[in-house]
């Protein structure tokens, strides 16, 4: 840059009205006060008087193909299409099987295009900016697999679905309906897409409205459909990990997709997903879609509850001998039938289930069951074991609550401080700047420059260590072996200390048992049951809280599955609290 140079160019600037300028390299005058790049540029006369090395700067400049300033003609429903695509190729190097993407999330996404009038009907929602066309149905080809021509060119992908409606030509293209230009001009304005300001203000009863986290109810969708070894918790992890788009997604949307204005509030996201706000947008997708009953959830999917329940005693590094414990509650509750475990969105709302928090419920009632977790049993218990674990050093050791609350303490409190610490330094800023209108382009992109050159310098004084690269996803967030001489594993103690010989067969040694909840609220409630720590004990509290963290989820809707299994477990218990309170009514009459 020579401000030198620039002196002779006296115009004011248009942002600022100031009169200092300089050259940018490709000989183009911009302001030294507010950084407004203009169309204008420096003449060259005489190369003789310029240096070699401006000259190549230029020329270099001259050459170089103009970037587009306007961009595509997109709609919004492109934006979540081209983020829905990212997220199905993430999921896919994840392990899930290909037809995912390309069968399963495809014909969900066509469906929703259609049953929210955007595509594939008669009268589009769209007051459309440009005639866009898409492709009529064409079972062989998938046009997920061209987004750039597609985003450029069509409004929205064909899907591959049975049972839609059959199109004229596979390869006819159909018009949307086209409007006028002054509204077209308003739009590029207020929003880089052309129904930017329509889709904010948009509010049409019965329609379910795409969000960024509604994305991920598609996934999750998708992958329940599959019946992939994924869990909602899971599929929400490894979001938070950042092995699936999500948090600034949009910045990976091609560059001639110029997004600002009233597109930042649609695809600028600076919250984490929430397991019960995904969990009901779930439902109510597969609701508005009018899906079919999904796949059979039988005893060898991954969903069932036996082999979940499996899955997190390994996690949570208890002894392999609960899984026969786990089994029989899930077999007297009866939540491991087909018919119960299998989504069908037809059907009402209770049916519903969330498999990886009833797993981890299952699990919390076996421990009840067997430690009681009052404060008092499992200490006694504990005692008990060390006991045994000191006199016979050489037989299998018994299982010991209290250190397997220690070792569990520790691990989970480090995990925990990583887990705070990572989210307070999340950068939530993207590296796409995103500004309000069109004019304020190039002010936002020079000070974005501005900033990242000032912050790659100070990293460079304050932090010269290199980034840690980001951890490969795993489906176990702790791993226990029994060689790791730091942490005691627990996966092959024995339950003997726990459990005594009556007849023929073990019981436990505990007989008793307290529900977690003594009285539901009532219907018309939003919530089942409460839950205030102080009214539970803390063996209790650190069970909830350790499950919470591990699936991510709140303390009080662990405890509320907890209540529902036991309700169904314990049906003569709630019966009999039902009676006495009815007579007693009936008393007070």
């Amino acid at each position: 840059m020579d401000l030198e140079e620039a002196k002779e160019f006296r115009e004011r600037c248009t942002q600022c009205a100031a009169v200092s300028w300089g050259l940018t390299d490709e000989g183009k005058y911009y302001c030294t006060s507010c950084h407004n790049v203009t169309e204008r540029s420096k003449e060259v006369l005489s190369t003789e008087a310029i240096p070699n090395t401006k000259i190549q700067a230029i020329n270099r400049g001259l050459k170089k193909k103009k970037k587009p300033e306007k961009g595509w003609d997109w709609y919004v429903c492109e934006g979540f299409q081209h983020i829905l695509c990212q997220q199905a190729e993430a999921l896919k190097t994840l392990g899930v099987s290909p037809e995912l993407k390309n069968q399963v999330l495809h014909n969900f996404w066509k469906r929703y295009l259609q049953k929210s009038k955007q595509a594939y009907c008669e009268n589009p929602v769209y007051t459309s900016r440009r005639r866009a066309t898409v492709l009529g149905d064409n079972p062989s080809h998938s046009d997920w697999e061209s987004e750039p021509e597609l985003l450029s060119d069509f409004s929205c992908p064909s899907f591959v679905e049975s049972g839609t409606e059959s199109q004229p030509d596979v390869h006819t293209r159909k018009p949307f309906p086209s409007s006028r230009a002054s509204q077209s001009e308003m739009a590029s304005i207020c929003s880089g897409s052309l129904d930017g300001v329509e889709y904010s203000l948009r509010k049409e009863k019965g329609i379910v409205k795409m969000t960024v986290p509604t994305t991920l109810a598609f996934c999750y969708l998708s992958l329940l459909w599959q019946r992939e070894t994924l869990t909602l918790s899971d599929l929400l992890r490894f979001v938070e990990e950042g092995h699936i788009p999500y948090v600034n997604a949009f910045q990976h949307f091609p560059e001639e997709m110029k997004l600002y204005g009233r597109d930042k509030g649609i695809f600028a996201i600076e919250s984490w997903p929430d397991y019960e706000d995904i969990y009901k947008k779930m439902i109510e997708v597969a609701t508005f879609l009018d899906l079919p009953r999904f796949p059979d959830i039988t005893e060898d999917c991954y969903l069932h509850p036996n082999i979940l329940c499996m899955k997190y005693l390994m996690e949570v590094n208890l002894p392999d001998e609960m899984y026969d414990f786990t089994c029989q509650v899930v077999k007297m509750a009866g939540i491991g039938e087909v018919d119960f475990l299998t989504f069908d969105p037809i059907a009402k709302k209770e049916k519903t289930v969330k498999y990886d928090v009833q797993a981890v419920a299952v699990i919390v009632i076996v421990l009840k069951l067997l430690f009681l977790l009052d404060d008092h049993l499992e200490w006694s218990l504990s005692a008990i074991a060390e006991e045994y674990n000191e006199e016979n050093k050489e037989d299998k050791p018994w299982f010991d609550f209290r250190k397997w609350y220690q070792v569990m303490k520790k691990s989970f409190d480090e995990k925990k401080q990583k887990w705070e610490e990572a989210r307070a330094k999340f950068v939530w800023k993207s590296e796409r700047p995103l500004y309000h209108s069109s004019i304020d382009r190039s002010v936002v992109y020079k000070r974005r420059e501005m900033v990242v050159n000032l912050q790659k310098q100070f990293s460079a004084l304050v932090d010269p260590t290199p980034a840690v690269a980001k951890s490969s996803p795993s489906s176990f967030q702790f791993n226990w072996t029994e060689e790791d001489p730091g942490r005691t594993c627990f996966h092959g103690h024995s339950l003997q200390g726990v459990l005594k010989k009556k007849g023929q067969s073990l019981t436990t040694v505990n007989s008793l048992y307290w529900l977690s909840t003594q009285k539901f609220c009532r219907s018309y409630c939003k919530h089942v049951t409460t839950y205030e720590e102080s009214n539970f004990s803390l063996s209790y509290q650190f069970v909830l809280n350790f499950f919470s963290f591990l699936l991510r989820i709140k303390t009080y809707f662990l405890h509320e599955e907890v209540s529902l299994i036991e309700k169904r477990l314990f049906k003569a218990k709630y019966s009999k609290a039902k009676k006495k309170s009815s007579g007693s009514r009936k008393m007070r009459k």
